[in-house]
């Protein structure tokens, strides 16, 4: 039997050495130590911060294998790029191509924040960025901030964040260019909504502004972006600083805090709030008719006028009456002729305001529409059949139990108008029961069919009350009353009262209301110190949700009585237009949306406790404003090294104490201890 010459062994033994090699470095348990050292930058074509290149293909070579992670979310050029760069990670190199051209004297910054980890462990290199400059010098300055809703002081996650130097004399403002031309400088938010533009040259003066680019040119361009715009002009600036640093023992202990030298760049303290405004564009949506008796029409935005209806064989005026929701966008036809109604189709010319490519309303027609229900009148004859045919022999089966059962209605071969009101039964002092019908209806019931009662010695005694329609609402109807706390009150409507626009009518309504004990509520008075303001004031609830809103006194004050024990926050707003609702910003007209601010701090109202408590609005920074548990975007989670190797050496050494002791318990081997240790 021949045997391999040994010189041709070493080839194998080489690879075989080299994967034993391999596997150990991965670190695994029995493989040696974890790779806990990040990935570390050996060079670069062009060096890092390079003057005078035109180079547009960038290489950086790294000392292990790399990857990114979230290249497309994380990594910022700066100046931003018409065509997208193209960014990857091949083995120890990271590639960069620039497509665009490059501009002359001007830095370029690419910003990986902490995208790039080692390919094994997934150590984070931390925060890098490279950059170069096409001049003679290169821009090193760096600003920061926070943008937010506007509002509810959210943090924003992925708006990008842009600079636009003060232009020269006659070049027109920074407003117009957010126009016209792409921002100069640009980063991204985090889960924060915190960024940093880095490249930034010194002795300028700067305005921010923040974006989100729908169509990708880097200005605001579109209805419907998200916007921000800074009114205040900053000049950069920097200065040495210390900030403390925590030195981790293991993933759950620190070890120690030292002090870590920087340079401090200025501002870092720049808040964006961002607004969408209003009149948005108008589009038609969509049209949907799932029964016959109505259809509904949906736009992208709300318009001053309703839409006209030429009808193909009815008069749309006489057939069809409009329900328009709160918001306008959504209009609901009801079609009041039976014989319309049941036809197979319903066909029309639909004309309505729609937006052109000025953003302007104008008048537009949609010709011999014709829209058929999904649910057709013969499928509901045949549904109502199969429902009376059900009754019937329920009653059969009752008729059968019990002799002399008085005769019952069949309640499915009439249809009666719903009445809903809210909220029922035990009601607060300050409550106004909203009374819903489930079609329009063509007037109120008069005094002598519906009643409005108050119990007083056992004895029903008419009360008085006023019922006004809830704006923007064609079925509401809202119930003023003077409540007393511990009263009952009571609300009738005979039978036939009310008539629809369907022409159905409704069965007698009664529903009973009780007001509860002072003993059982709260107040709390809110002094806000925001001078010559309209201040509107609201209680929140947990979801961040008004649960009340009072319009403040000249002084601030805002009283709210009858509040249920519980946790409140509170916000409030400048109603600068005195609408009594908050308004977005417009950025022609260089209006900002109305200023929104947050309590810190829950306030804990308590059966029979009366709170006094004053806000200095302006007094707290914006990013500490908002509590915690109201915000729902949360930080993104920090990328960190773990002390693994330390992890893995306590965990050794419990094992081995662990044996020692297990060894040293049992007889005959109890010698053997010391080897083991």
């Amino acid at each position: 039997m021949r045997h391999p010459h040994p010189l041709r062994m070493l080839p194998l033994v080489a690879v075989m050495l080299l994967f034993a090699a391999a596997c150990a470095n991965i670190g695994s348990p029995d493989g040696g130590d974890y790779d806990e050292e990040p990935p570390r930058v050996v060079t670069s074509l062009p060096l890092n911060q390079a003057i005078n290149s035109d180079r547009k293909r960038i290489s950086i070579l790294f000392n292990e294998y790399v990857k990114i992670e979230n290249a497309s979310e994380k990594v910022i050029v700066s100046p931003p790029q018409t065509e997208a760069a193209n960014i990857r990670a091949e083995g120890k190199r990271v590639l960069i191509n620039l497509y665009d051209t490059l501009q002359p004297n001007t830095t370029y910054t690419i910003d990986f924040a902490d995208a790039i980890v080692d390919n094994n462990e997934g150590n984070p290199m931390g925060n890098y960025t490279f950059s170069f400059s096409t001049g003679s010098d290169i821009d090193t300055m760096e600003v920061a901030g926070y943008v937010v809703a506007a509002e509810d002081l959210e943090p924003i996650k992925g708006i990008m964040v842009g600079l636009y130097a003060e232009p020269e004399a006659d070049s027109g403002v920074p407003d117009s260019l957010f126009r016209t031309q792409a921002l100069q400088r640009v980063s991204r938010t985090n889960g924060s909504g915190h960024f940093v533009i880095k490249g930034v040259a010194p002795g300028r003066r700067y305005r921010a502004f923040a974006l989100t680019d729908m169509d990708g040119d880097f200005r605001f361009t579109q209805k419907g972006e998200q916007i921000a715009m800074d009114t205040t002009l900053f000049t950069t600036s920097c200065k040495p600083d210390i900030r403390l640093d925590t030195v981790w023992a293991d993933s759950t202990h620190y070890d120690s805090i030292r002090p870590i030298r920087y340079t401090h760049f200025l501002p870092d303290n720049i808040v964006l709030r961002a607004f969408t405004e209003g009149g948005q564009d108008r589009h038609l949506l969509k049209m949907t008719r799932d029964v016959p008796e109505t259809f509904t029409v949906v736009f992208t935005a709300p318009a001053p006028e309703l839409p006209r209806i030429e009808g193909h064989g009815f008069v749309a005026d006489s057939v069809l009456v409009a329900e328009s929701n709160v918001g306008g966008d959504t209009i609901t036809y009801w079609i009041t002729d039976t014989t319309v109604a049941y036809a197979d189709t319903l066909a029309f010319d639909f004309t309505y305001l729609d937006s052109d490519s000025l953003h302007q309303l104008t008048w537009k027609t949609d010709s011999a529409l014709a829209l058929t229900p999904k649910t057709t009148r013969s499928k509901q004859l045949a549904e109502l059949a199969k429902k009376v045919e059900e009754w019937e022999k329920e009653q059969e089966k009752k008729r059968k139990k019990t002799k002399n059962l008085p005769p019952e209605e069949n309640p499915h071969l009439t249809t009666y108008l719903a009445i809903d009101c809210k909220p029922a039964g035990s009601i607060d002092p300050n409550q106004n029961p909203v009374i819903t019908f489930a079609e329009p209806i063509t007037a109120l019931p008069d005094s002598t069919s519906l009643r409005f009662q108050t119990m007083q010695d056992s004895t029903w005694v008419d009360a008085p009350y006023e019922l006004r329609p809830v704006e923007g609402q064609l079925r509401q109807w809202q119930l003023f009353a003077e409540w007393e706390l511990e009263s009952q009150y009571r609300l009738q409507m005979d039978s036939a009262s009310v008539h629809s626009v369907m022409g159905h009518h409704n069965r007698a309504f009664s529903q009973e209301f009780k007001t509860k004990k002072a003993e059982e509520y709260g107040a709390l008075f809110i002094k806000v110190q925001l001078p010559d303001s309209n201040i509107v004031v609201q209680l929140l609830n947990a979801s961040d949700k008004p649960v009340r809103t009072q319009t403040a006194g000249a002084d601030g004050r805002a009283d709210f009585f009858y509040l249920k024990p519980g946790e409140y926050y509170m916000r409030c707003f400048i109603d600068a237009n005195a609408d009594g609702r908050w308004t977005t910003g417009d950025f022609d007209l260089g209006r900002q949306p109305e200023e929104v601010f947050y309590f810190p701090k829950p306030m804990t109202v308590k059966a029979q406790w009366e709170i006094e408590q004053g806000w200095d609005a302006r007094g707290i920074e914006v990013m500490k404003q908002k509590p915690e548990k109201l915000v729902k975007q949360k930080p993104d989670k920090a990328k960190q090294r773990r002390n693994r190797n330390k992890e893995r050496k306590a965990e050794m050494q419990r094992e081995t104490k662990k044996r020692s002791s297990t060894s040293g318990s049992m007889p005959g081997i109890g010698s053997l201890g010391g080897f083991v240790n």
